[in-house]
């Protein structure tokens, strides 16, 4: 993957950044935004694909991004095709600071030092250059206006946008009320965008934690199938560990 384009995580960071403050719009769920904006970037280069409501790698070898082929080899190594509820939801220490610090190594941010109540040091990054920002903006502003089914990624840009709450940072007030209605409208319109938005959102309602239920048995079938209760139900995936993955895309 060349360099020349932004990649999605780096455009929905720089949505979210509100230029007047320096600071991200939805935190909490931004992140889950950025994990979810890698998938659909890696499915975008080609690297994975969608296997019903999981995530399948299809072409392992590295995109070129060092932050993507991190989150590309923790899911080849799980041997099989992972929910992509279960992979957005798990811990993602510091890949929200790990996308500042890459954009401003890229000279798109810079980070300003300041004080809370004069006495917590923080830190608030300042784009260098608004133009691109307006510029993503811009895509989106005209997917909605013109009703034209917008390019897979500004799909999934604005589908990953309304997930995680960024339709009032960018329509903000009553006038924008119908414009937040369109954004969300503009899910259906890239697969891969819609799955891991959904996903997104399943997560911060709190699906990912519960199991999907296999049908009840009936009949028959009812009968001589009991298992132990060790043995999880055929069709109900295990919870998975996310303690290495969180250690690995958060370095």
């Amino acid at each position: 993957m060349g360099r020349s384009r932004r990649t999605l995580p780096e455009e929905l960071l720089l949505l979210a950044l509100d230029p007047t403050t320096g600071t991200t719009a939805q935190p909490q769920s931004l992140d889950l935004g950025l994990a979810g904006a890698q998938l659909v970037e890696l499915a975008l280069a080609g690297r994975i694909a969608p296997d019903g409501d999981r995530i399948a790698v299809v072409a392992p070898r590295p995109t070129g991004d060092p932050t993507l082929d991190c989150a590309l080899e923790l899911l080849r190594r799980r041997g099989a095709p992972v929910r992509a509820v279960h992979w957005i939801g798990g811990p993602r220490l510091g890949l929200r600071q790990t996308y500042l610090s890459h954009l401003e190594r890229c000279g798109m941010v810079h980070a300003v030092a300041g004080q809370m109540c004069g006495v917590l040091p923080t830190t608030r990054y300042q784009a260098t250059d608004t133009e691109i920002s307006r510029e993503i903006k811009a895509r989106l502003d005209s997917a909605i206006r013109t009703g034209v089914p917008p390019d897979p990624r500004t799909a999934a840009l604005a589908a990953l946008a309304h997930a995680v709450g960024l339709g009032k940072h960018l329509y903000p007030g009553n006038e924008g009320r119908s414009s937040r209605s369109r954004l969300r409208d503009l899910i259906r319109h890239d697969p891969m965008g819609g799955l891991v938005a959904h996903a997104v959102m399943d997560v911060q309602n709190g699906v990912a934690a519960q199991p999907r239920r296999s049908p009840a048995p009936t009949g028959r079938q009812a009968a001589g199938t009991a298992r132990p209760a060790s043995e999880p139900a055929r069709g109900v995936p295990m919870q998975p560990r996310h303690g290495s993955m969180a250690r690995a895309v958060a370095h």
